[in-house]
């Protein structure tokens, strides 16, 4: 476990902060963008836990667990070793659950918009910070080599948020769906 008994520390007041191996990079590294971006989808996740049912929030809080892994893992050079990393086996459960609330679905006939419950448009919310954090994480990786499979598990977060939302939205009248020219 991680203990912390000092929360400031003033040695960022520079404007670098530091890495898992005792580096320092700039806070705007590209790195430290992709590992802000992680911590923003993990806080926009904590928020839709609230507003959706038990099941969902429990596999939610798994995934918030999942994504401090993430940060420790951009946050160390991938050619350390011993490493604290995102491994397959997250990534499959991911995947497992995505088709396990898909069997469920409706396919799709429309792009969806996102909305709908409440909890679902958090959801859709946390997915599109997702997809920035993923984003991110492509830049970085052109700078310093992540880990393919943190690059996977941001892949498949995306796609279970998005899968999530419309599973919550079926038992509150379903997906709201892109009508082309609707308003026109």
């Amino acid at each position: 476990m991680v203990k912390l008994n000092k929360i400031y520390t003033r040695a960022g007041d520079d404007g670098t902060t530091g890495l898992v191996d005792g580096s320092r990079v700039s806070k705007a590294d590209p790195l430290m963008t992709a590992i802000g971006d992680v911590d923003e989808a993990n806080s926009a996740i904590g928020v839709a836990v609230g507003a959706v049912d038990d099941d969902t929030a429990t596999a939610l809080r798994r995934i918030q667990n999942d994504l401090f892994d993430l940060g420790a893992d951009i946050a160390t050079r991938y050619e350390i070793a011993g490493a604290l990393r995102i491994t397959s086996g997250q990534i499959a459960r991911l995947e497992r659950e995505i088709d396990a609330m898909n069997a469920n679905l409706a396919p799709l006939t429309s792009f969806i918009l996102p909305g709908g419950m409440p909890g679902a448009a958090h959801l859709h919310l946390a997915r599109a910070i997702a997809r920035r954090a993923e984003r991110s994480a492509v830049a970085a990786n052109h700078a310093v080599l992540l880990s393919p499979e943190a690059m996977r598990y941001l892949n498949r977060l995306s796609d279970w948020l998005f899968v999530a939302a419309r599973h919550v939205n079926q038992s509150g009248g379903g997906d709201v769906l892109w009508v082309p020219g609707a308003s026109r």
